[in-house]
Parts: structure tokens; sequence; C-alpha cells
């Protein structure tokens, strides 16, 4: 395992897996939290070796969101450079085309609970709760909230949530089909890694490629994904892992994928 600040970086074969690491304040978000994840992600894009990404917390709770105590000390363009800097790395965890799992404990919230919709799956503690907290200090939705959560439950709902700020427990957002799997506490990790290690077994250059298909298809045209479903299967029948999972029906076993 490796330490940035305020990251942990850590290696589980196929898997990467990285830890936002400032405990002591709920992991609040940090510029070089930020940068960190944004580098490793980017990192983990161009490495063969990585199939899949977890994103987690150290500590109480996965992430408070931006962090309160410092509020109120920047001026508008020191606000506009660090909400630039997490758009750059929504962005890039939308553009990796490797799936990425949150793995949420305690609370998340704020910017927090946006960065696990950025992410492809979560998986989530029983007892766990998000907050969409921005109106209860006067502000707005930052991290791409305001993209992510009305295609996932509505614009009426989304509105509700944020509106309110009332914590939302896990379950609710379970039923609405935000959060993919409910797992106790102590079974998180565990569960988590199982997930990721299954996926790291799959046909990766697919599910990468898959991936960005369901995403663009939120602001694209049925013509449009038509096409670059088209496009993108040319490109899949030429990979090492369509000729594996052929000849494995064929040969009646379990298809070794190699993400390529």
């Amino acid at each position: 395992m490796t330490q940035q600040q305020h990251l942990l970086i850590e290696k589980l074969g196929p898997v990467l897996s990285l830890t936002l690491n400032r405990p002591e304040s709920l992991n609040a978000f940090s510029p070089d939290m930020i940068l960190g994840l944004t580098q490793e992600i980017r990192k983990a894009q161009d490495d063969q070796d990585v199939q899949v990404i977890i994103l987690s917390g150290a500590g109480r709770s996965f992430s408070a969101g931006g962090d309160v105590k410092t509020m109120g000390q920047a001026g508008p363009v020191q606000v506009y450079e660090h909400v630039g800097k997490l758009n750059e790395l929504i962005v890039t965890m939308k553009n990796t085309e490797k799936p990425i799992i949150a793995a949420v404990h305690g609370f998340a919230a704020g910017a927090g609970f946006n960065l696990t919709l950025a992410c492809d799956l979560i998986v989530a503690a029983e007892d766990s709760k998000f907050a969409l907290s921005f109106s209860q200090v006067g502000l707005v939705s930052d991290g791409g909230g305001s993209y992510f959560l009305p295609k996932l439950i509505g614009p009426h709902l989304a509105k509700q949530f944020f509106f309110s700020a009332e914590p939302i427990p896990a379950d609710r957002l379970y039923q609405l089909g935000v959060i993919n799997t409910l797992v106790p506490l102590e079974k998180l990790q565990e569960e988590t890694t199982k997930l990721a290690l299954k996926l790291a077994h799959g046909p990766g250059r697919a599910f990468g490629k898959q991936k960005k298909l369901i995403d663009q298809s939120f602001t694209s045209t049925l013509e449009e994904i038509l096409e670059q479903e088209r496009l993108t299967q040319v490109l899949m029948v030429q990979t090492e892992d369509h000729k594996e999972g052929v000849s494995a029906f064929k040969e009646k076993r379990k298809p070794a994928f190699k993400g390529r």
C-alpha cells in the first residue's frame, strides 16, 4: 500500500483500491485528495494490469463532501478553481473505460454523495446514509449531482432531496435503484472485493466500452447510439476476449478473459 496526501492506494491483483483518507474530518474533500484521485484514475486507465477500481473511505464514513470548516474563507476565484478541479475528477471517472465501484459506509454527504453517483456501481452498508446537504449552507450541488441524480430517480424526487437536505437511508436509495447492493457493514469490504474480482476476471474491454455507450445514451439520440454500437462492435470482434469467449462457448468451458 502507498499513501499520498489524504489518499491510500493499494493494488489487489487486478483491482485498484483508492481510499479517501481524512478520517478526522469524515474524509471531507481537500485539493490534494481531489488531485490524487484524478491522477490515480488516469494512471489506472493506462495500466493494463488494472481492470477495476474501488473507491472507499477510511474511518467512520465514506465522505462528508466539502469541508465546512474552510467554507467562507475562499473567494469566487478560488471557488471557481476548486470546483473546476472537482469537475476534472468527475469527467475523468466517467471517461475511464474501467468499472469504478463505490463502497459506502457511514455518511456520504454533499459532493461525497455525488462522487458515488459518478461511480458505475454502488455497494453500501445497510446502515449507511446519504444526504444532499448543499442547501443547508446556501449552496447548489457540485460534483455532477444535478446531472446524475435526476436521470436515476426523476426530476421531482431529485428536487425534493436537494431542497430538503435530509438524510436518505441506504435502503430507500436501494429501492430507487441508485444503490446496487446492500450488505451488513462488517461484510462491506469482503463483498465489494468479491464483486470487483468477479468483474476483473471478465471481458474488461467490453465492460469499458459498454460503460461508455450507456453514459453516452443520456446525451445522444437512438440513431447515434445505434451507430456507436455498430462501430464499437467492429472493434470488439477483433479482441482476444471475444475470440476466447467464442472458443470457450464451443468447447463448453468457462472463458479465461484477460481484458484484452
